[in-house]
């Protein structure tokens, strides 16, 4: 893992999208792997800004998850997430950006559909992740096997109660999703971590000095030969040596 560490959130998203942007002009037909949540909307901003020096018609994107129940019209689906945040604000073909669709009748065929996509694609060359406080990476909550593919989950009661706030009340929030599963993520050729905040200053404390675990997801990341960490401050502020 090479660990940058940066002031704010500010400046983790600028560089975010710096590191992505250097990805998307060296590669031919880069495939990128995208999240949502607070976390990559400030790197979303920053790609938003160099639309007219940098093209997005030769990528595509995966996302990791999407609620299942949720149409794509839905404003709280991460469709509408990411058509808000980006897509439509960049010249990215529509028949380029894949999500797992939670409306498919079938969810399990849906799943494998996914896992196809992706293996047709080439593979994630960069995946974009954040890190929940209990470690999850996508939907992929503690006691996920780190051998899962495309799956759908139950969601865990932290991780309802930390999406809550983009809902109208708890009733609201999507009982289940359809996630990439870890050993999904694990194949992509890069992965980008972004962490910011004090709140998760416990979760990379415990994934930079911890054990690898299926109690924590995350620590799977160790496992990997190319993952760069984007944290801030106050999200290094749980590990001693970063604390200057």
């Amino acid at each position: 893992m090479n660990i940058t560490k940066v002031k704010d959130y500010e400046e983790m998203s600028f560089r975010a999208a710096e590191y992505l942007l250097k990805k998307i002009v060296k590669l031919k037909k880069p495939v990128i792997g995208l999240a949502t949540g607070s976390t990559p909307e400030g790197m979303y901003k920053y790609l938003i800004e160099k639309k007219e020096e940098i093209s997005f018609k030769n990528v595509t994107t995966f996302n990791l998850d999407e609620y299942v129940g949720l149409s794509k019209d839905d404003q709280n689906s991460y469709h509408f997430y990411m058509n808000d945040k980006l897509f439509n604000h960049i010249d990215i073909k529509k028949e380029n950006t894949h999500l797992p669709n939670g409306a498919a009748k079938d969810l399990k065929q849906e799943c494998r559909d996914y896992e196809d996509a992706i293996r047709e694609a080439g593979f994630i060359d960069v995946q974009i992740l954040g890190i929940g406080v209990n470690g999850h990476i996508g939907f992929n909550d503690p006691e996920t096997p780190f051998t899962s593919r495309t799956h759908v989950v139950d969601l865990d009661e932290s991780t309802r109660k930390a999406n809550v706030r983009f809902f109208q009340s708890i009733e609201e929030v999507p009982r289940q999703a359809i996630t990439m599963g870890i050993e999904t993520i694990m194949e992509s050729k890069e992965i980008l971590l972004l962490i910011s905040g004090k709140e998760k200053a416990h979760s990379l404390a415990r994934l930079i000095e911890g054990p690898v675990d299926e109690k924590f997801p995350a620590s799977i990341l160790h496992k990997h030969a190319h993952v760069e960490i984007i944290a801030d401050e106050a999200a290094l502020s749980g590990v001693g040596k970063y604390l200057h």
